[in-house]
């Protein structure tokens, strides 16, 4: 099941809302069952024939939290915590380190969803039980970890902030205000997915049908078109789950914050998938040392992340080098930043709007080779022909718009202005923003059509 399909949207969400907010008002405890149940459902529909891969992990993490209570011995949780990892290694990696060894052993091991998001979140719960931070019962860890909003794209949240709130009895299920911004937010995300991102993809599924043969004015713009794509996909997920998550007036990690505003890279993540900057941050950059031991394995601990991160966004090549440029860039942004802030600011926007855009061209690539020749194709620009099926899969209103670019310079227009307008803000619950709601969920119904997958149901 997806956000982004009627069995979701009319009948799956508001069934779950209100038995949730039922339930948790006659006791919290019932409210963690109605979650877990919907977490099942929710996971199990379409995709249970890898659950196994959940089940086990779960049954594994709950199992050594329950042995960490009752002895506190550091030992007990590397053994979950390399079993967790081991467990996505064999599922996501294990074609792409054989294939580096030179083995011609064609595996096909079926990518359970959602597993990159749902092993680190173990992770998370056996380090908040080792360091106190909670205790192991079974229905909050259930509750945690089949909570659906965040069960296959995050955002990844805190054990105790979560648990926290499922168990507050003071924490009405039901609150109107709460409710009314999970739909504004519910509304605008759906908008940012079927109306920009699916948009953006047919162009780009149209330039990358015959690669070969697109021009450099094509490929500059199927990379202009990925760098939004990617955005209003995840970011507009991500508000899918906020506002599910707000409509049963619970609260989870805000995801995005004008990424695209970014004046350095290092900027760029502390405003993009921030749940996950945070994570690696606090499970991987500190435990190495974080900056405190100096200049140079500063530097180490950076390059560690960031090919940690690439790697676990994809096994393949181009995602480590991609992990690996950023980590450079990142690093680079902190030999120089008080060079850089002598620049003035929409220098470099302008900058790291490129190099971010770049750099998600290799992301979407299917080899380095690709990326590679892609990117001279452009720097080359011997051939800006644009081929007239291209603008014309923006014109989804139809002959409103008069001119063959007018629909796609609208929809490049809007994707960037929107993209650096504030994400999330205080004080947007007012009959404006709800009747701007109510058309974004209107039009997105509309052309809801057929069910698109998210880019991260992949990763």
């Amino acid at each position: 099941m997806v956000p982004n399909s009627y069995l979701y949207i009319f009948l799956f969400l508001p069934i779950t809302v209100l038995m949730y907010g039922l339930a948790h008002r006659i006791r919290p405890l019932y409210g963690k069952l109605v979650l877990i149940i919907a977490g099942t459902v929710f996971y199990t529909c379409g995709r249970l024939e890898t659950a196994y891969a959940l089940l086990s992990s779960s049954a594994l993490t709950y199992l050594c939290a329950l042995l960490l209570k009752k002895r506190s011995l550091k030992q007990l949780l590397y053994v979950p915590v390399i079993v967790n990892i081991a467990i996505l290694f064999w599922f996501k990696y294990t074609g792409f380190f054989l294939s580096i060894l030179g083995s011609q052993t064609a595996l096909q091991i079926l990518l359970p969803v959602g597993i990159s998001f749902y092993t680190f979140q173990q992770i998370a719960y056996l380090v908040s039980v080792d360091r106190k931070q909670i205790e192991p019962a079974l229905l909050d860890y259930l509750a945690y970890i089949l909570y659906f909003p965040k069960l296959l794209m995050g955002p990844l949240a805190e054990p105790a902030d979560l648990i926290t709130q499922f168990s507050d009895p003071e924490r009405k299920a039901f609150e109107a205000e709460a409710f009314a911004e999970g739909v504004r937010l519910f509304s605008y995300g759906l908008l940012k997915k079927v109306i920009l991102a699916d948009t953006f993809a047919r162009a780009i599924a149209l330039i990358n049908a015959d690669l070969s043969t697109a021009t450099a004015a094509e490929c500059l713009l199927m990379m202009v078109f990925y760098t939004f794509e990617i955005y209003y996909d995840f970011s507009g997920y991500s508000d899918m789950a906020l506002g599910a998550s707000k409509m049963m007036n619970l609260e989870i990690p805000v995801n995005f914050n004008r990424p695209y505003r970014a004046v350095n890279i290092r900027d760029f993540w502390k405003r993009w998938h921030m749940s996950l900057t945070q994570f690696f941050t606090k499970y991987v950059y500190i435990p190495l040392g974080g900056s405190r031991n100096g200049t140079w394995k500063t530097y180490r601990n950076t390059m560690i992340v960031f090919l940690i991160s690439g790697l676990w966004h994809g096994a393949n090549w181009t995602f480590l080098l991609w992990g690996f440029l950023h980590g450079l860039l990142s690093c680079f942004d902190r030999m120089t930043q008080t060079i850089q802030d002598k620049i003035p600011k929409i220098l470099r926007w302008i900058v790291t709007f490129i190099a971010v855009s770049f750099l998600w061209l290799l992301f979407s690539a299917s080899s380095v080779r690709e990326w590679t020749d892609l990117i001279m194709k452009i720097f080359r620009w011997k051939d800006i022909a644009i081929r007239p099926e291209i603008p014309e899969v923006f014109r989804i209103f139809g002959n409103v718009l008069p001119g063959t670019y007018t629909a796609m310079i609208l929809f490049l227009g809007s994707g960037l202005v929107l993209s650096i307008l504030p994400e999330h803000t205080e004080n947007r619950r007012n009959g404006w923003n709800m009747i701007l709601a109510a058309a974004a969920f209107a039009l997105s119904v509309l052309f809801l059509g057929t069910e698109s997958v998210f880019l991260y149901f992949g990763f």
